[in-house]
C-alpha cells in the first residue's frame, strides 16, 4: 500500500510543478476549489499546486441503457369454416392476411428482444472492463501501461457492439413500420366487408371474431413500435455518453491515473460570449482559472484542469473558458514568433485535451499573445 501511495504522491508532484492556482480569484474566495498544497509567490498571491488526491474516487460510470422489457405476443387467429359465399371467401382472405400479419409481429418481436440482449450483454461487459480500469487508475499506474491500452480496447470493441445494436433497432423500426402499414389495411378491409350484400349470419359472426383479432394486433403492434423508438433513443443517448466517457478514459490512461467521467455527461447553459475586446487582452488583467507552464518535454496537467473545469462548471452551468497562450518576449522578431508558435502548439493541445474530456467546443476560446514577463511558454485559462 505504501508504494501505491508513493505512486500517487510522485504523480501529484509532477503537477504542482506545472500548473499554477491564483488564490486571488472570486471562485477560490467561494471555496470553490479543493485544497492545494505547495508554495505560494507573496508578492502577486499565486499559489502553486494541484488539488490533493483523494484517497479514493468514485468512477461515476452509467449504468446500462434503460431498455424496455415488454415481450410482445400475437393474439392467433381463430380458424373458420368456409360458408361457400362471396363474403365467407373474403373472410378467409383476410383471415390469410391476419395470419400473415401476425407472422410479422412474432419475427419483430424476435428481432427486438435479441438486439435487447445483445446491447444489456455487450454494455454489461463494457462496464466490467472500465470498473476495472477505474479501480487500477484509482491506484495509480504507469502512464501509457500496454495492459490498460489493451483493456480501453476491449472496452471500445463491446461499446461498438452496442453501436451495432442500435443500427439493428433503427432497421426494425423501418421494418415495422411496413407492417404497421399492413396492419391498416387489414384492419380497414374487415370493416368494409361488413357492407357486402349476400352475406350470412356466420360470415358477419366469423367477421367480427377476425375485426377484434385484427384491432389486437394493430394495439400490439403500435406498442411494440413506441417501445421500440424509446430504446433507441435512450440506447442512442447512452452510446453517446459512454463514448464520450471512453475518450476521458484514454486520457486517463495516457497519464496513468483517474481523471473522472466525462464532462459531456453535464447539462451546458448557453456559454457567455467573449469580450468584444477580445480574449488576449485578459493576461495582467484578470486572475486566471489555472496557469500551464510548460517547463519540461511532458506536463501533466489534465488532472487538476479536469478538476478546476468541472468544479466551475458545477457552479456554473454556462461557464465558458478561454485559453490565451503567452510566449516569452525576448530576442529579436524571428524569435518571439517562433516562440509565440511554439506556444499556441501547447495552446491547441491544452484545448484537444478539454475537448476530449467532454468540454463542447462552443465552450472554449483559444488566443495568443507575448509578455517579456513569461519565462517559458504558458497557456493561461480563465473563465467568463
Amino acid at each position: 500500500m505504501g508504494s501505491m501511495k508513493s505512486s500517487v504522491l510522485r504523480n501529484t508532484v509532477s503537477v504542482l510543478a506545472t500548473v499554477v492556482f491564483l488564490s486571488g480569484c472570486s471562485f477560490t474566495e467561494e471555496a470553490l476549489w479543493p485544497s492545494v498544497v505547495g508554495e505560494g509567490t507573496p508578492e502577486d498571491g499565486v499559489t502553486a499546486g494541484a488539488p490533493v488526491v483523494p484517497d479514493t474516487v468514485s468512477p461515476g460510470v452509467s449504468g446500462l441503457p434503460l431498455l424496455g422489457s415488454t415481450v410482445f405476443e400475437a393474439p392467433g387467429v381463430t380458424p373458420g369454416q368456409p360458408t361457400g359465399t362471396h363474403v365467407g371467401k373474403k373472410v378467409e382472405e383476410l383471415r390469410s392476411d391476419l395470419s400473415r400479419l401476425q407472422a410479422r409481429l412474432i419475427h419483430h418481436n424476435t428481432t427486438l428482444q435479441t438486439q435487447r440482449n445483445n446491447a444489456r450483454s455487450s454494455a454489461g461487459t463494457y462496464h466490467s472492463i472500465i470498473a476495472a480500469m477505474n479501480t487500477r487508475l484509482q491506484i495509480g499506474t504507469t502512464p501509457g501501461n500496454p495492459q490498460m491500452v489493451n483493456s480501453w480496447n476491449q472496452a471500445q470493441q463491446e461499446l461498438e457492439h452496442v453501436g451495432t445494436s442500435i443500427t439493428s433497432l433503427n432497421s426494425l423500426a423501418n421494418e415495422a413500420g411496413s407492417t404497421s402499414a399492413l396492419a391498416a389495411f387489414v384492419l380497414d378491409s374487415a370493416r368494409a366487408t361488413y357492407e357486402l350484400r349476400g352475406a350470412l349470419d356466420e360470415d358477419h359472426l366469423q367477421l367480427a371474431v377476425l375485426e377484434d383479432e385484427a384491432n389486437q394486433t394493430v394495439v400490439i403492434l403500435d406498442r411494440l413500435m413506441n417501445e421500440l423508438t424509446e430504446d433507441v433513443a435512450r440506447t442512442q443517448n447512452y452510446f453517446s455518453a459512454e463514448r464520450s466517457n471512453l475518450t476521458a478514459l484514454q486520457v486517463a490512461v495516457d497519464n496513468g491515473e483517474f481523471i473522472g467521467s466525462s464532462l459531456s455527461s453535464r447539462t451546458f447553459g448557453v456559454p457567455v460570449p467573449p469580450p468584444p475586446s477580445g480574449t488576449a487582452g485578459l493576461v495582467g488583467r484578470q486572475p486566471p482559472l489555472a496557469i500551464i507552464r510548460f517547463d519540461q518535454p511532458n506536463v501533466n496537467y489534465e488532472q487538476a484542469l479536469f478538476t478546476a473545469v468541472s468544479q466551475t462548471l458545477e457552479r456554473r452551468s454556462n461557464a465558458a473558458f478561454d485559453l490565451v497562450t503567452v510566449a516569452p518576449a525576448r530576442g529579436n522578431s524571428a524569435e518571439i514568433a517562433l516562440a509565440t508558435s511554439k506556444s499556441r502548439k501547447y495552446g491547441e493541445d491544452v484545448l484537444r485535451s478539454l475537448t476530449k474530456l467532454g468540454l463542447p467546443a462552443s465552450h472554449v476560446t483559444l488566443s495568443s499573445t507575448s509578455n517579456p514577463g513569461a519565462q517559458v511558454p504558458e497557456v493561461h485559462v480563465y473563465v467568463r
